[in-house]
């Protein structure tokens, strides 16, 4: 049974920034009610109300995973740590985007799946065998290597709206001795941060732990591995096996995970009812402080044009006389204007964040070395805005 517990209200699609066409013609938006809900038998979080993939991820779509350095490292790590523990023959990536992971390894033992026709150009001019299609059996069938012994993916399979389908494919083409690895935002840390801009269009699920064990126990998978990653606002990376596997025994970290989650209530739908509240104090709190600095003619800006923050700006009613310009610097998003609030983005420049009293976090996840790199503007007087755990002034 699926109970709604959070309503953020009319949303515009996350990645479809705006061009000034689209802003002089008054372009109609494609927006949709942005509801999520909790199964009380998966235990799995999910938004109510999908869009077709097809709609959002299509030969536009903006987001690269190598523009951050966060994710670049994390991802270098990741492909050594692969080659050490695993060592396999071959390797399929789901959603590998813009090469970020599997370019640290052989073109010809890596598969790449990536269904945006201008990322599967990246990942293809790079001399890596790329199915520009999305993950279903159809596609599984089509593939006819038989030595696919570890498929990975990150922040992907949250994307796609029957998750059924996603493991009985991976069950389809995984050797019997495979691994599965896949790493998704945890809804154990959106939790704990009030983190609720994890939700939208592209987000339909937030995994957690739990939910994981439910949904892979019905295709014999088990997971016997986690390792818990800073990314993305914290993250879990899941080591799944089939049960019949018995080179891995399961990780006692896997139970300790399993106790927080339910000493946390992710089980109970009481706790989804609280996080409601949390979110509607949080978005209470961001307008009275972007309010107060307003009323002393405060320069606001915004740094990250986020998917994440599109939710924050749309649900709070945030526009462009609030904050007058993002900085980001992703070459789809440069010269673009946000869904739904139509806030203009400007390419990264350190003299126009110098202009600004406060920048809002829209990366808020990528705090650390967006402080790191910014450390002379905090220095000479500059804040920064951020939403998570609580509304504050940094």
């Amino acid at each position: 049974m699926i109970k709604k517990f959070l309503d953020l209200g009319i949303q515009p699609l996350a990645n479809r920034y705006l061009t000034k066409k689209d802003i002089l013609k008054k372009t109609q938006e494609l927006f949709y009610h942005l509801e999520v809900g909790f199964n009380t038998r998966t235990k799995l979080v999910s938004i109510l109300n999908k869009i077709p993939s097809k709609i959002i991820f299509d030969d536009k779509y903006p987001y690269r995973s190598s523009m951050s350095q966060t994710m670049k490292i994390s991802f270098k790590k990741l492909a050594k740590d692969i080659v050490n523990i695993y060592n396999p023959h071959m390797i399929l990536e789901i959603g590998s985007n813009d090469g970020a992971l599997i370019r640290n390894f052989s073109k010809k033992k890596a598969i790449c799946i990536e269904p945006c026709k201008n990322l599967a150009k990246i990942t293809k001019r790079m001399g890596y065998k790329t199915y520009s299609n999305f993950w279903d059996i159809q596609l599984a069938k089509k593939i006819k290597s038989k030595n696919i012994d570890l498929i990975y993916s990150a922040n992907t399979l949250s994307h796609i709206n029957d998750i059924s389908s996603v493991f009985s494919s991976i069950v389809h083409v995984l050797t019997d001795d495979g691994i599965l690895i896949m790493e998704e935002p945890s809804f154990l840390e959106c939790l704990k941060k009030v983190a609720y801009d994890q939700f939208y269009n592209e987000h339909i699920h937030v995994f957690s732990l739990s939910s994981i064990i439910n949904l892979v126990k019905k295709f014999n998978l088990e997971v016997f591995n986690i390792e818990k990653l800073n990314t993305h606002g914290g993250s879990l990376r899941y080591h799944i096996k089939r049960v019949s596997n018995n080179k891995f025994e399961i990780d006692n970290k896997v139970k300790i995970q399993l106790e927080q989650e339910l000493m946390n209530g992710i089980d109970k739908y009481s706790t989804y009812i609280k996080f409601k509240n949390k979110v509607i104090n949080s978005k209470k709190k961001l307008k009275q402080i972007f309010l107060r600095l307003k009323k002393k003619n405060k320069k606001i800006i915004g740094y990250g044009a986020t998917a994440k923050s599109t939710t924050v700006l749309n649900f709070c009613n945030i526009k462009n006389e609030t904050l007058e310009y993002f900085l980001d610097t992703t070459p789809g998003k440069i010269g673009k204007y946000m869904p739904g609030t139509h806030i203009s983005i400007k390419g990264y420049n350190r003299s126009l964040l110098n202009e600004a009293d406060y920048a809002f976090l829209g990366a808020w996840n990528l705090k650390e070395e967006i402080f790191k790199k910014e450390r002379r503007y905090i220095k000479n007087g500059g804040k920064f805005i951020t939403h998570v755990p609580v509304p504050k002034i940094i």
